[in-house]
């Protein structure tokens, strides 16, 4: 009986907890649409709108961009 009274806290799961998997911040999404608009255009206004979109922005960008040779 002590045995299991000792080791049971070990072992016991506080259901209150729950786990956040997404937090408060920018996904790496924005930061790489917000990294890619700022190299092409130095605009601090474009790069806030490329961040807001995010992904969207990324795949835009792959596929518009020129190819380098």
């Amino acid at each position: 009986m002590f045995l299991f009274i000792s080791i049971h806290p070990l072992f016991a799961q506080d259901r209150a907890v729950s786990n956040t998997v997404i937090g408060n911040g920018i996904g790496i999404g924005s930061a790489l649409a917000i990294a890619i608009c700022w190299t092409r255009t130095n605009s601090v206004l474009t790069s806030i709108l490329a961040g807001f979109f995010g992904w969207l922005y990324v795949i835009y960008f792959l596929i518009v961009r020129e190819r380098e040779n």
